[in-house]
């Protein structure tokens, strides 16, 4: 068992964060002696669960449902493995929209890079949008991309 102090530190957590996912009732066992709480590995792993569904774009509300599910027990297994592969799906889309946003920075650093060393944007004004170099070409479309 271990203090929300503790645990704060091994997931690098404010303790107020882990008193507001308790007051929301994310850990439905927790245990308390005289008033502390005393959080077990059980709540620990819940954490890195509640910080992905966090993470991939769920709300508090929404963890909370997924937490409910969890106390159901085998019944919820369809919805919690729907719920996962919604979110995975999510930030798969999101992780595609990054990469076009980073190719779309990868270029604009090529496109200053030889301005600075022409002096000027000219040459590459011209070469636009697709007489650029191979590598340059492919981060340009797919910048570009719809």
């Amino acid at each position: 068992m271990y203090t929300i102090g503790q645990v704060a530190k091994q997931v690098n957590m404010p303790v107020s964060t882990l008193r507001y996912y308790d007051n929301e009732g994310l850990f439905p066992h927790l245990v308390r002696c005289s008033g502390i709480r005393k959080f077990s590995d059980n709540e620990i792993e819940a954490l890195h669960i509640i910080e992905c569904l966090k993470k991939s774009g769920l709300e508090i509300r929404e963890i909370k449902k997924f937490m409910e599910l969890c106390a159901q027990g085998s019944s919820t297994y369809p919805q919690r493995h729907a719920l996962f592969l919604r979110q995975k799906a999510a930030v798969e889309e999101e992780m595609r929209q990054l990469e076009k946003t980073l190719d779309m920075l990868r270029f604009k650093c090529w496109y200053y890079e030889q301005a600075m060393q022409d002096g000027s944007e000219e040459r590459i004004q011209k070469m636009l949008p697709d007489h650029l170099p191979k590598d340059i070409q492919q981060l340009y479309d797919h910048a570009h991309e719809k």
